[in-house]
């Protein structure tokens, strides 16, 4: 499987992350090694940002778990990037480095993502570096706050070079043809293979043998999959057997026996493949601190082995002494007596000749004794006796290094086990846990489907209020909305072609969300209007607070709404979601979900037996719930139903 970007891929991605000018900065994630989110408010919604183990860079498709407390280098960037404008984006030459145009107030900033050698995010401005997620030197570069940001050397870029630049650099290659284009052009594994399989050059052919008409036509095909990835993209997951075991921002004639499957985006190529690795790890993933501490353990095993072998071995070499006791006596006399007469080299010259002498070292006093099939080392100042103590002390101090090594394994062995206990009880719970649904965009607001499938989007709060009729009510939409403090502004998209079924259920929705619910009203009215009659400009003398809006001619009432609401699974867009609508809705739509109804009870229960049992996270639940509380008045499972 593919284990990192190619520097095509930054290339498409790039390109997508242009969507991105004009958008400001939320929030900023860090985790684990190498993981930064950047959560963007854009026009349509948030959307994440995603740096992912220091060598993947894409927005993201599904919404990642981030931690709740943020880190330093989080709350870092943070406070210099907090509603930062986006400007451009851009990959520096061909070389897998993205860099985003940051603008505040106090200047312009560029965030530096760089996807090679290890991997980084710099935080820049006026060329100098702010922060850094990883500090490094490198022999032409550092990577430090304070450090002026230098690239480095860049390499051949093969997408902006002429013909004739493209010909030098292949043919003073002293390498075969697809590693010349693999290395030397820049072309990358992947894509030098592709050159080939699409000109039907021979890759084994030494480069310096390739005719000019066939280095032409190579050029001519980068120059064609450069225009394909930034003109016509075409994102394409290859598989085999089902599993993806490659991306590319176009289709590869390369991977001729894979299966091919088409993305919407290239950032959705690259969330479905490590979506596939995230799911492939399961049973197998570790913990890093866990596989720490193994190491640890083999180390001290080993330290244990040695210290235990070393007290033996000593307590061998004092009993064994004994052995010889007369001969090995002699021996130590006879050279403590001619120590003090003879110079070193006589000595030794003396001692070699002794059968049981093994070696001598006069500077240290030292001669090596062959006793049975030991040699022993041993001071020939001193007696035998004397040299035995020595010897069994230092035994037993190795015994005791031995004994106080063995008890600090056996603590290490119990917090491995108690660090596996743990970890298997954390991914019982991870394995356990529901996954959350792909995101979208109008899941900034309040929404669901009708009927007769238009979207329909309200406001969560006065801003979104505001937010959702400047910027989303169109004409040809309808605008619905409850005469009931706290109620959402709601729009029905292209709602004016819509039948009554649609118009009473944004009018449901409306009144639903309203304070109506948390009252506890059996049931009740709202209206809807056209996006005409729709101000923000006040009559004389008149206040329209936040949130609030005029509406100005006839407004087309639906009453007798019962308040009630229906909350299952649906699927948008192929993707499986889950939602909350008037009961309307899933009536028609079927499958399963369960009938709610406000609740004098405070109990928050019901959110989580929902999820549960559409196996999705709580909090998409208790997002998309009415204000207040709730209880469930039925469920419909498989077409059975079932009333309270």
């Amino acid at each position: 499987m593919k284990k990192e970007m190619s520097s095509f891929d930054v290339r498409s991605v790039a390109a997508e992350m242009a969507s991105l000018e004009g958008a400001h900065m939320d929030k900023i994630f860090q985790w684990g090694e190498g993981n930064v989110l950047f959560r963007i408010n854009t026009k349509d919604g948030k959307r994440d940002l995603f740096f992912r183990d220091k060598k993947w860079l894409f927005l993201s498709p599904d919404r990642p778990d981030t931690p709740d407390r943020p880190t330093s280098f989080a709350t870092f960037m943070r406070k210099h990037l907090a509603n930062a404008r986006f400007g451009r984006t851009e990959q520096a030459g061909f070389d897998r480095v993205v860099a985003v145009q940051l603008f505040k107030a106090e200047g312009e900033f560029q965030l530096i993502f760089e996807l090679f050698g290890g991997g980084n995010v710099l935080l820049v401005r006026d060329g100098v570096i702010v922060n850094c997620l990883t500090q490094r030197t490198f022999r032409d570069r550092v990577t430090r706050p304070g450090e002026p940001y230098a690239r480095g050397k860049p390499r051949f870029d093969p997408t902006s070079s002429t013909e004739e630049e493209f010909a030098t650099q292949f043919k003073t290659s002293d390498s075969d043809t697809v590693r010349t284009l693999a290395t030397v052009t820049n072309l990358g594994g992947q894509y030098a293979e592709e050159v080939c399989a699409r000109t039907g050059v021979d890759k084994s052919v030494p480069a310096k043998e390739v005719g000019d008409a066939a280095i032409s036509e190579m050029h001519a095909c980068v120059m064609e999959i450069v225009s394909r990835v930034l003109e016509n993209p075409q994102p394409t997951l290859f598989l085999k057997e089902g599993r993806i075991v490659d991306i590319a921002p176009v289709d590869l004639r390369s991977e001729m026996d894979c299966e091919r499957e088409a993305a919407p985006s290239m950032s959705e190529a690259v969330g479905r493949l490590l979506a596939q690795a995230d799911s492939e790890a399961g049973e197998d993933a570790t913990d890093p601190e866990i596989d720490k501490l193994r190491k640890r353990i083999a180390k001290q095993s080993e330290t244990v082995e040695a210290y235990r072998q070393a007290a033996e071995g000593l307590k061998a070499q004092a009993d064994t002494l004994y052995t010889e006791y007369s001969t090995v006596s002699e021996i130590l006399e006879v050279l403590r007596t001619q120590s003090a007469k003879l110079t070193w080299e006589k000595l030794t010259e003396g001692a070699l000749k002794i059968p049981a002498v093994d070696y001598i070292e006069p500077d240290r006093s030292t001669v090596a004794v062959k006793v049975g099939m030991l040699s022993v080392p041993l001071d020939y100042t001193k007696s035998l006796d004397a040299n035995a103590s020595d010897i069994y002390a230092r035994g037993k101090a190795q015994g005791e290094k031995a004994a106080s090594a063995k008890s600090a394994l056996e603590d290490s062995r119990a917090e491995l086990a108690e660090m596996e206990e743990g970890f298997k009880r954390r991914r019982a719970e991870e394995l356990g846990r529901a996954k959350p649904t792909k995101r979208f965009w109008f899941e900034a607001y309040k929404w669901f489907v009708t009927s007769g499938g238009r979207l329909c989007i309200g406001g969560r709060d006065a801003r979104s209020n505001d937010q959702v009729v400047k910027k989303h009510l169109k004409e040809g939409d309808v605008y619905a909305h409850a005469d009931i403090h706290g109620a959402p502004s709601v729009i029905l998209k292209d709602g004016a072609g819509s039948d009554a079924g649609d118009l009473r259920e944004a009018c449901w929705f409306a009144l639903a969300h309203s304070k109506a619910w948390t009252a506890g009203s059996v049931e009740g009215g709202s209206f809807w209007a056209y996006p005409d009659q729709v101000s923000k400009t006040p009559n004389a003398g008149e206040f329209v607070p936040r949130g609030a809006f005029i509406i100005r001619g006839k407004r087309n009432y639906e009453f007798h709404i019962p308040l009630e609401m229906a909350l299952g699974e649906m699927f948008y867009s192929g993707e499986r979601k889950v939602m909350c609508a008037p009961t309307p809705v899933f009536e028609k739509l079927g499958g399963r979900y369960f009938v709610i109804r406000p609740s004098k009870s405070k109990s928050s229960r019901v959110a989580g037996e929902i999820a549960k049992a559409l196996d999705v996270p709580e909090e998409e639940v208790s997002r998309i719930l009415p204000p207040g509380s709730a209880e469930v008045a039925g469920r419909v499972w498989s077409g059975e139903e079932e009333r309270k």
